[in-house]
């Protein structure tokens, strides 16, 4: 089996009296493309933010690679928020550079190489970029840091069909077979053909963690058809 990446034991996240997830218990190994899949207000974001070190826990543990959150993890995740972080008034190459200041592990070469596979022109400001040029650019910018662990919140949300082939090509082209990536979506049948597990979030609680190949022998359906059965309202 491989070597656990990822441990969470009774994790907990109340904001105020409001509890936004609830004795969260999973492992992930390292080499798999996972699924975070639940509806709005599951607690997705909330458990990304979690293992970026930008929430505390209320309650319980969460290790990375063996290290509670802190500063041996920020060396080893990549977070895709699930809001536009590019400095508008940077240019492409000028987002490369700061990264590459910031990030000790941000490796040049692999971003140049999928900016050019995307056609994407790095002498462009950010500001002028279309809406799904500007998630194809973050989402380059997360990817070639050489990191253990790739956490892409909602990466495909809010861009048209075309960009978000492009985008899937672009995380299973970057995919190494030592690192994990984790997907928070709720586009289950754009995703589904890339992961390899899912883990079902639901109410701040985990209510299925399986591998994508186990729930269709089992379930004989998709797993977006059955994401659509756990969760119909």
């Amino acid at each position: 089996m491989n070597e656990i990446l990822i441990e969470s034991r009774g994790l907990c996240k109340n904001f105020g009296a409001l509890p936004a997830l609830q004795n969260v218990t999973f492992t992930l190994p390292k080499g798999r493309i996972v699924g975070l899949l639940g509806p709005n207000g599951s607690g997705k974001t909330t458990l990304l933010k979690l293992m970026n070190g930008l929430l505390t826990p209320t309650a319980g543990t969460l290790t990375i690679g063996g290290h509670p959150i802190g500063v041996e993890t920020k060396k080893i995740v990549s977070y895709l928020p699930d809001r536009n972080f590019l400095s508008p008034w940077m240019t492409v190459d000028q987002m490369c550079t700061y990264f590459a200041d910031f990030f000790g592990d941000f490796d040049r070469a692999r971003a140049d190489e999928m900016l050019a596979q995307l056609q994407i022109d790095k002498t462009r400001k950010c500001k002028t970029l279309s809406k799904g040029t500007q998630e194809k650019v973050a989402l380059i910018l997360a990817m070639s840091r050489n990191a253990q662990l790739y956490l892409l919140d909602e990466p495909i949300a809010g861009v048209d069909p075309a960009a978000r082939d492009s985008i899937l090509r672009t995380i299973v082209g970057s995919y190494r077979e030592d690192a994990t990536i984790l997907i928070s979506t709720h586009l289950i049948a754009d995703v589904e053909p890339v992961l390899s597990d899912v883990l079902f979030l639901q109410y701040g609680h985990i209510v299925l963690q399986d591998t994508v190949d186990a729930i269709r022998e089992r379930e004989k359906k998709s797993v977006d058809a059955l994401f659509r059965e756990v969760f119909r309202c």
